[in-house]
């Protein structure tokens, strides 16, 4: 049987920078709202594979090391964590909207309701603030870059994918300060693959 080719298709995007969100610490949506994707009942099947990318600015105080947390969710009201970067460590240098790129894939590895929907998820978060530990400054030469999780890939929480689901981007900082903030100025997701 010949190959088949499938063109990407984007099913969101965001169309305006979003807001400068800072003074907080638990997760919470940073995509405008317009650019939240509602997967119908039944969308996903075993092998989609979903690709989620952000494009922003972070900015981080030099005095607690903040860390940011990257959650792609799910849900009837996208409160089911499907992809988690973990805790990632800024530098010991002080930013002001300083770039980074996320991109997060994601490969629907079961289907079915209550929590019998899983998904398995690898992504990358680049930008000169990321460090994996230890106090130190930014580096003189490249762009951190992190595996989001730097842990052996799994299966993230269940999920029902026989009723509508919500997708959106959240993301957490250690520390409440004014100038501890997150902006995400692109934001898409597209349909990589059909099982």
């Amino acid at each position: 049987m010949p190959a088949q080719f499938t063109q990407n298709l984007l099913l969101a995007n965001q169309q305006a920078a979003g807001t400068l969100l800072n003074t907080y610490t638990t997760s919470k949506s940073v995509i405008n709202p317009q650019a939240l994707l509602t997967l119908p009942p039944n969308y996903l099947t075993v092998g989609t594979m979903l690709r989620v990318k952000a494009q922003g600015g972070i900015s981080n105080i030099v005095t607690s090391q903040p860390t940011f947390t990257f959650e792609v969710r799910l849900g009837p009201t996208a409160n089911i964590i499907v992809h988690t970067s973990q805790a990632v460590l800024t530098t010991t240098t002080a930013h002001t909207l300083i770039p980074f790129d996320y991109e997060v894939q994601l490969r629907v590895d079961s289907v079915g309701s209550g929590t019998a929907a899983k998904m398995l998820a690898q992504g990358v978060l680049r930008g000169i603030m990321f460090v994996i530990s230890g106090a130190v400054a930014d580096p003189t030469a490249g762009v951190g870059t992190i595996m989001c999780n730097n842990t052996a890939p799994a299966v993230g929480t269940g999920f029902d994918s026989t009723v509508a689901n919500i997708m959106d981007l959240w993301v957490g900082i250690s520390v409440s300060s004014a100038s501890n903030g997150i902006q995400i100025y692109n934001y898409t997701v597209e349909q990589i693959g059909q099982g």
